[in-house]
């Protein structure tokens, strides 16, 4: 499916509220709620809109810390975390990636003893590197037409 300027509109205005009405969305764009309506269905279709979910505040649910930590895999061990990663709570992103590490992942913990448990259970398979984050830069950016 192309995406044409006024899907990029409407992909634009989702990104910075997924909750506003199709109506202020066509105002916005120029079309009526119905043709913002039928567009988003399409895209939702084509699967360039993947879905609609909150933003919680880490901080508000009492986790104190958020890093990012990354997986140099033991030999033999990728396959294992690969199937067991989905289960650790403290994980929110993780991606396999080139390089010399295998994996980096994006994890809330409630302090650092929390820290340290979880990476005595990351330990088992592979070399770890944790970065603690400070503050968020970019948050969540939104993806941008090319050009």
């Amino acid at each position: 499916m192309p995406i044409d300027s006024v899907n990029w509109q409407i992909l634009e205005s989702l990104q910075k509220n997924a909750r506003q009405s199709f109506a202020e969305i066509g105002r916005n764009v120029g079309l009526t709620s119905p043709a913002v309506a039928e567009r988003v269905k399409k895209m939702e279709d084509s699967g360039i809109i993947k879905g609609y979910k909150a933003q919680v505040s880490y901080h508000k649910t009492g986790h104190q810390l958020k890093a990012v930590i990354t997986l140099r895999a033991f030999m033999g061990r990728l396959k294992p975390f690969l199937e067991k990663v989905r289960e650790f709570k403290e994980v929110i992103n993780c991606y396999r990636i080139t390089g010399n590490e295998n994996i980096i992942m994006e994890v809330v913990l409630y302090d650092q003893s929390h820290l340290e448990e979880f990476i005595d259970k990351l330990i088992t398979y592979g070399e770890t590197k944790t970065h603690i984050i400070l503050s968020n830069v970019v948050d969540q950016g939104p993806i941008k037409r090319r050009g």
